[in-house]
C-alpha cells in the first residue's frame, strides 16, 4: 500500500474512534472532549490539502512506505 492510502485509512480510523468516544449517543461514550481530536484530524487533512505537508506521510516515508507518485 502507498502512503496516501495509509493516511486515508489512519485518518478515517481516528475520526471514527474519536466520534465513538465523544458523541453521547454512542455506547462507547467517554467524554465530549474527544471531539477536539476529531477537529484536529480534520484540520490537519484540510491544511495538508493546501500545503502538501502531512506529518503521518513523513513518518510513513521514513518507515519505507512508497508514495503513489514516486516522490520518495
Amino acid at each position: 500500500m502507498t502512503t496516501e492510502r495509509w493516511v486515508r485509512i489512519v485518518a478515517g480510523f481516528f475520526i471514527l474512534l474519536s466520534l465513538s468516544l465523544g458523541v453521547e449517543a454512542s455506547p462507547f461514550f467517554v467524554n465530549a472532549n474527544w471531539l477536539w481530536f476529531t477537529a484536529f484530524v480534520g484540520a490537519n487533512l484540510f491544511q495538508s490539502g493546501f500545503t502538501r505537508f502531512c506529518p503521518l506521510e513523513s513518518i510513513l516515508r521514513k518507515l519505507g512506505v512508497k508514495s503513489a507518485c514516486g516522490r520518495d
